[in-house]
């Protein structure tokens, strides 16, 4: 792998990139907006954002934004933003609903350089309290679970941590449409969710050191953890092959010197770009 640094933004949480705006979101729903275009002009090596905005009902369901992703739907055909989704991941809603293994669904609308957002959909898994989920015996780490897209295939991968195992496990599901799931009174939107029974693949993967921000790109699924300057969970990049479930880890504070908290991961036009806690922003080059 190669590295090779950009500049700064701003830090926090994970992000997702299309046609040229990188969003970059905070643990509290906010959101950051870059034009990597204008990143890339610039001679000054501290980028600056264009716009910013606060997603829909954010205080309310409270949005940890740990993974974050575009899919493949559009809410309305003249959208320039296809569905942007976002986890709850360890947060609580402000109603003490802990919504465990819960993604937020939202429409991007833009006006110019001004955006704004309405949340449309829930995706929950309904089964985050039983043993397939989470280990029997011990409480596990992060029993609200990460979760992936891949846009090409339609498929939403949900992942947890499995402390008693030392496993990371892996569900594959079909990714549901927009019409899907039965209305929800509480947030006034559709609520879908996928039980043991819409389980497409299932697979485990070698334990992983605290889930942070993922992205699919080409089949292998990019998964960020680890802390900063942490030799007990160092921070690294594990990638997993979908098809053959196979991974490799690269470890950044050994391998390249990153040794910020890794945050965001995130592919445009087949250029990968890496942000940590910090907002630090590299290329990388696998």
């Amino acid at each position: 792998m190669k590295v090779k640094y950009l500049g700064k933004i701003t830090g926090k949480q994970d992000g997702a990139i299309w046609n040229g705006y990188l969003f970059r979101f905070d643990a509290k729903g906010n959101c950051n907006v870059f034009d990597i275009k204008d990143c890339m002009r610039s001679t000054d090596t501290r980028y600056m954002a264009i716009s910013n905005f606060t997603l829909d009902k954010a205080d309310v369901i409270k949005p940890h934004s740990n993974s974050v992703t575009f899919g493949k739907e559009f809410y309305c055909p003249e959208d320039e933003f296809p569905l942007l989704y976002t986890n709850i991941y360890n947060n609580y809603a402000a109603s003490d609903d802990k919504m465990k293994g819960v993604t937020c669904v939202y429409h991007i609308k833009k006006n110019g350089t001004e955006f704004s957002t309405e949340l449309v959909q829930l995706i929950e898994i309904d089964f985050t309290d039983n043993s397939i989920w989470r280990s029997e015996n011990i409480e596990d780490s992060r029993p609200f679970g990460n979760f992936v897209i891949d846009r090409e295939n339609a498929v939403y991968y949900a992942f947890t941590m499995r402390d008693e195992d030392k496993v990371t496990r892996y569900f594959a599901f079909d990714l549901p449409k927009l019409g899907d799931g039965l209305y929800d009174e509480k947030y006034s939107v559709s609520r879908v969710l996928l039980g043991e029974e819409n389980i497409k693949v299932q697979f485990d993967c070698e334990y992983h050191r605290y889930l942070q921000g993922a992205c699919c790109h080409n089949g292998f699924i990019y998964s960020l953890e680890g802390f900063t300057d942490s030799a007990v969970n160092p921070p690294a990049i594990r990638v997993i092959d979908t098809e053959k479930k196979e991974q490799k880890a690269m470890y950044l504070f050994s391998d390249f010197n990153i040794t910020v908290e890794p945050e965001m991961i995130d592919f445009e036009n087949d250029i990968c770009y890496y942000s940590d806690n910090y907002g630090n922003l590299y290329q990388l080059e696998f």
